[in-house]
């Protein structure tokens, strides 16, 4: 009875705390890493693969992945895109809800959700999650990278809470005291897309296992506007990736490429 608050979602501590969204918290700080930088001319994502058996199969007809990446980055609504550290299950869950608001928001206005409203109605479900009985949090954090033509380009975070806060640049997942803490050295309020890209990609470098990169280990995206001024969202292909590490200087040797990666025994991102 003493610690009955340690194993409900709904009772605060003495202290006033939630024990269950701590925990939450903790499986994310164990997910792979999830950096996203917001730049003048578009916003830059990339996530660190956990699953990388090299039997898996991530992609769907002519080699584009299925409605996006397939494990870590996902295209949310044609002008935001979202990545994802924690639970797949849960994930998955909130990622369909967030389509689903989109497209309600789309069907009713005939116009693109705005990104903080997209972050506003998924952080009111999370929040549900952590007052009422019988439900635990959603063991999952979320970056929101999009656009809408008053804000501009921007990039949220919400958290199992249902906290969530804009940024220049921002990370979850393992490692994210580190990733943060270069972020802060390198970033530019000018920063053009271009430099986000390769800002992103020395971050991602120094914080993962591996100094060098690939796409067996790596997902990327990037939004910007096209010749029409209006959102484009690209979630590069594993051919995209690498040509982009190599073009940076990041990629890795043809010999390693052949070892197979274990995959791991737990079902976080």
């Amino acid at each position: 009875m003493a610690r009955r608050y340690d194993s409900r979602t709904t009772i605060f501590s003495p202290e006033g705390r939630l024990y269950q969204i701590e925990y939450a918290m903790e499986a994310i700080s164990h997910a792979g890493i999830v950096i996203g930088a917001r730049s003048k001319d578009g916003v830059v994502l990339a996530a660190e693969k956990k699953v990388t058996g090299k039997l898996l199969d991530m992609s769907g007809a002519k080699g584009q992945s299925y409605g996006g990446s397939g494990e870590k980055i996902f295209l949310l609504n044609s002008n935001i895109i979202g990545g994802v550290a924690g639970i797949t299950a849960d994930a998955n869950s909130l990622i369909n809800y967030a389509r689903q608001a989109a497209q309600r928001h789309l069907f009713m206005y005939n116009e693109d959700i705005p990104v903080e409203l997209l972050a506003q109605r998924l952080c009111d479900l999370k929040q549900g999650y952590t007052q009422y009985g019988g439900l635990r949090p959603f063991g999952v954090s979320l970056l929101y990278a999009g656009y809408d033509p008053h804000y501009h380009f921007q990039l949220y975070h919400s958290d199992p809470s249902g906290n969530y806060s804009g940024w220049k640049a921002t990370c979850i997942g393992a490692n994210n005291g580190t990733a943060t803490s270069l972020l802060k050295q390198d970033y530019k309020e000018d920063i053009s897309v271009a430099d986000a890209i390769e800002l992103v990609l020395k971050v991602m470098s120094k914080t993962m296992d591996s100094t060098t990169l690939g796409s067996e280990k790596l997902e990327f995206a990037t939004l910007t506007l096209d010749a029409e001024k209006k959102p484009k969202a690209k979630i590069f292909n594993p051919a995209e990736i690498d040509a982009l590490l190599h073009k940076h200087g990041l990629a890795k040797k043809d010999e390693e490429r052949d070892v197979a990666a274990p995959v791991p025994s737990d079902q976080t991102l």
